[in-house]
Parts: C-alpha cells; sequence; structure tokens
C-alpha cells in the first residue's frame, strides 16, 4: 500500500528559526498526531506538504504523488481544515456549496448537505451566527465533501468543548475505517491523541526527537521518581530529561521495564503525552 505522506529530508529556514532534516511516514489507514510546542515547526510542516511555502530542501510525496510536480493531482485528494475557519462572515453553507462545487472535480453535493444534516448545521445561516464549534464542523464538512483521500489538520480542535471534540474525534475515526485514508492532526490537545492517534511524532526546535507508534511510546515511556541521593546512583544515559526540584527529582525513561529491573528501589509509572513534552521541554540531561 503506497503511504499517504512520505517526507525525507525536509529542510527550511528563516534565519531564526530551522526545520532540520525532517523525516516522517504516515501509512494509509491511520492517523498520525503531530506535537509540539509553539514555534515547533508544526504549521512550517504542514504548509510546506501543501506547498504553500518553498522549502529549502527535501522530498515530500502524497498519495504517491510528488507535492511540487505533481501538485494538482495531490492536493485533489487532500482535504485541510486549519484552526480557524476562512469562509466569509456573509456566506451561507448553501452559498459554500455553490461556490465549491465547480472548484473540486469529485465534490459530492449531497454528501456536504448529509454531513450539515449530520453535523446540525443550518443551510441558511450566515457563517457569522456560528459558534466556533459550528464553524470547524463547517471546515469539516467542506473538507469532505470532495471524498479525499488524506486529512490535514491544523490545531483543528482548540478551543472547542469536549462534546463537540469528541464529535469530530468520532468522524476522523470514521473516516479512517477505510485503510487508503489518513490524517495529520496537528493539536496541542495529547488527550485527544492517546484516544485516537496510531502514530505520533514529536516536533521540538524544528527537528523530530520522537516519531513511533503512540501505543509503543506510551507503553515504553516512563516517569521515575526519588531522592538526590538515589539521582546519583543512576547512570545518566538511563535518562532521557531529569527536572529536580526541592524534595527530589523526576526523570524520563524511554524503557521503563529495562530501568525498574535495574533500579529497583526506584518508582517508575506509566507516563503520557503531556509529560513526555515537558520533559523534553523543560528538563535537562543529567
Amino acid at each position: 500500500m503506497t503511504n499517504s505522506i512520505e517526507i525525507h529530508g525536509l529542510c527550511k529556514s528563516y534565519g531564526d528559526f530551522a526545520l532540520d532534516r525532517v523525516d516522517l511516514t504516515l501509512p494509509g489507514g491511520a492517523i498520525m498526531g503531530l506535537i509540539g510546542e509553539n514555534g515547533a515547526g508544526k504549521t512550517t510542516t504542514i504548509k510546506c506538504i501543501l506547498n504553500l511555502i518553498r522549502r529549502d530542501a527535501g522530498e515530500i510525496t502524497l498519495m504517491g504523488h510528488d507535492n511540487r510536480a505533481e501538485e494538482r493531482l495531490a492536493k485533489a485528494e487532500i482535504g485541510v481544515v486549519m484552526d480557524e475557519c476562512f469562509f466569509h462572515d456573509t456566506l451561507r453553507p448553501r452559498d459554500i456549496d455553490r461556490i465549491l462545487a465547480p472548484v473540486y472535480s469529485h465534490w459530492d453535493s449531497a454528501l456536504f448537505g448529509s454531513y450539515l444534516d449530520k453535523f446540525r448545521l443550518p443551510e441558511k445561516k450566515f457563517v457569522k451566527e456560528f459558534s466556533r464549534g459550528m464553524k470547524m464542523k463547517l471546515s469539516l464538512a467542506a473538507a469532505l465533501a470532495h471524498r479525499p483521500r488524506l486529512l490535514i489538520l491544523d490545531e483543528a480542535t482548540a478551543g472547542l468543548d469536549p462534546v463537540v471534540r469528541d464529535e469530530i474525534l468520532d468522524e476522523f475515526l470514521g473516516f479512517i475505517c477505510d485503510e487508503d485514508h489518513a490524517i495529520l492532526l496537528s493539536s496541542h490537545i495529547t488527550s485527544d491523541l492517546e484516544k485516537v492517534a496510531d502514530y505520533i511524532t514529536y516536533l521540538h526546535q524544528g527537528r523530530v526527537v520522537l516519531s513511533e507508534a503512540k501505543d509503543v511510546i506510551l507503553d515504553s515511556y516512563g516517569r521515575a521518581a526519588g531522592t538526590a541521593g538515589q539521582l546519583a546512583r543512576v547512570d545518566p544515559a538511563d535518562l532521557v530529561r531529569v527536572r529536580r526540584g526541592s524534595f527530589g527529582w523526576e526523570g524520563l525513561v524511554a524503557d521503563r521495564a529495562a530501568f525498574q529491573r535495574k533500579y529497583r528501589d526506584l518508582l517508575v509509572e506509566k507516563t503520557t503525552l503531556e509529560d513526555i513534552m515537558l520533559f523534553i521541554g523543560k528538563g535537562e540531561a543529567q
């Protein structure tokens, strides 16, 4: 099966920030969560995927199509939802249908209408009257109405209440039931990614520091803790990052089981994606 996204050696420099040799592979039938601090390069990576900015180096293929040489073919199979709704306030959903139908060769007005019904979006109401959650649902309906094989979402669930987020996440899971479909989902809400993502790629300061199956990450990484005296006995190579406090320390462990066997007197707990981000973003080497 052709991978939905393949990125090799992606570089993009802005002077004070650079994407540095980013590699990423998203197979079909999967959701990849793209995580990282603000300014880590997530949106820059997505813009390079969509060929909205010129990259300095690297190769990107989407559903087997080079995203520059075969841009029209690649984009015909992509649905995109950004963190803001870009439909003008004076438009109504039925206007959006008429505008986008000639743009996409596979636009399905009946499917768009069914998503409006499913998301309880009134056809005759103006976009300016929609709540943020309704606008995101409208953007998603439009992204899905031309039957894409790949969805790219940049903070699409940010600022939404838990009920709306859960509804949208269910839609994502339904979308990838077809193994020819895939989703790249950039999000700061790591709990959502722990629910639905199959893979996680973590960007930190423009570099990929972690890209692996989500279950492998959560099963292997751990959080160790102890006193300052206990830390002195730990081999620095066994800790990814350490955070010191007034009453002891906490450390990020890449292999929880092996660490526990080696240091039986230390407590090692399971960790979350958020914990991993905090350790790498704010921790230090031992």
